[in-house]
């Protein structure tokens, strides 16, 4: 295989819903290719379906963040390295160290607590739904639907009391500003999240609940930091992905009439309604990286240790050697293998509770609000085109 060069990252869409057509040209003709990153680091993009798999799932290529090298800039200038992650924020470690977080974690995430949850869920969008109503025709979605409802989700999931949701609503609001640009790969909370987090930690020793944060502090095994820092990650990379794909997957479903009839004509469809629009859309828009710790062959190079390597999700998920008609959007379409959630042992922990809330977000919207509607023509949506998280900005819409 050549190795040509490539200058820098394709971020430029074909259209709002579609990845950077170079990706697709790419992934046909050299499914792995030289990357120059804008550190002035020579690594790779990986485009297929298979390789980004292999990769994910190689624990030969590290995820740890000070060894990251960004293939995109901020301001026009290179995304400078990153310091080893803090204690607890183990998406960005590897091995034991990572284990041990997950395994803590994973122990949270029972059967029983998302079986608890799910009428809770219901509920939150229930109460949400009601305040779209209630603004009426040209309410922003994103504003009154999208955004508070994984808020709330979190609220759950954490404990917090229904005293302090106000203020978590809006540390979570000024988070996830559109100034802020905090994403699961940069997430940099703020210090009033922080602060928020780390005081609830400190009052769940004395006054411990059925949540997340009163079971990690009961293991025994992590301190007060630790735990605050897995709260502060559970918030940033659960609430800023499903709050998008409850944004863009309504603008998905409302620009595709005829799947969205499916749809309501058989409401059981929605777990692979769900499934294509992870897949569809791939708002992971600039890819997961990781680095080689060794020589490894790949796709019939050599990826030299210390290389960087740039995951094209996007062009995964099109993959047409994977799925059949990956252009389409087709909510009858098996959707399963996709890479949306990642792979391996960075998979994503909190995935099944991202569907719920989906499922239950999607079909309750268009169950109270069959005739829901764009109000400004969908070339006036406001995407989220330099956000690492894809989605909209606002969707304003209507309704009867």
């Amino acid at each position: 295989m050549t190795e040509t060069l490539y200058p820098e990252l394709p971020t430029t869409r074909s259209s709002p819903l579609d990845p950077p057509a170079e990706l697709g040209v790419l992934r046909e003709t050299e499914p792995i290719s030289r990357l120059a990153f804008p550190d002035g680091t020579l690594g790779w993009l990986v485009t297929s379906h298979a390789l980004a798999r292999e990769v994910l799932a190689d624990n030969r290529f590290s995820n740890r963040a000070e060894l990251q090298h960004s293939p995109i800039r901020a301001g026009g200038k290179p995304i400078p390295q990153q310091p080893p992650a803090k204690p607890g924020m183990f998406i960005n470690m590897d091995g034991q160290e990572h284990a041990k977080y997950r395994r803590l974690l994973t122990g949270q995430f029972t059967v029983r607590r998302m079986n608890q949850l799910i009428p809770r869920i219901e509920a939150i969008v229930r109460d949400h739904l009601a305040d779209v109503r209630a603004q009426g025709p040209g309410v922003d979605l994103v504003e009154a639907f999208a955004l508070p409802v994984p808020s709330m989700v979190i609220c759950e999931l954490l404990g917090v009391s229904y005293e302090e949701r106000e203020s978590f609503q809006r540390n979570t609001k000024a988070l996830f500003h559109p100034d802020q640009g905090v994403s699961p790969r940069s997430g940099r909370p703020s210090s009033g999240s922080r602060t928020f987090v780390a005081d609830l930690v400190r009052r769940k020793h004395d006054e411990p609940g059925d949540d997340m944060l009163t079971g990690l502090i009961q293991t025994g095994e992590l301190t007060d930091e630790e735990v605050a820092n897995m709260g502060l990650l559970l918030l940033v990379a659960g609430h800023e992905t499903t709050a998008n794909m409850l944004g863009i997957g309504t603008l998905t479903l409302l620009g595709h009439p005829e799947q969205l009839a499916a749809l309501k004509a058989d409401p059981s469809l929605i777990d692979n309604t769900v499934e294509e629009l992870m897949r569809y859309l791939s708002i992971v828009q600039f890819g997961a990286s990781r680095v080689a710790l060794e020589d490894v062959e790949l796709g019939g190079v050599t990826v030299k240790a210390g290389e960087p390597v740039s995951i094209s999700v996007m062009a995964a998920n099109r993959d047409p050697a994977k799925f059949d008609r990956p252009e389409e959007f087709d909510i009858h379409r098996p959707a399963t293998g996709h890479v949306a959630f990642g792979h391996g042992v960075h998979q994503c922990l909190g995935q099944q509770l991202a569907r719920i809330e989906m499922r239950v977000g999607f079909n309750a919207l268009f169950r109270e609000f069959p005739d829901l509607r764009l109000a400004v023509p969908a070339s006036e949506v406001p995407m989220r085109d330099d956000m690492a998280i894809y989605g909209v900005h606002k969707l304003p819409v209507t309704f009867s």
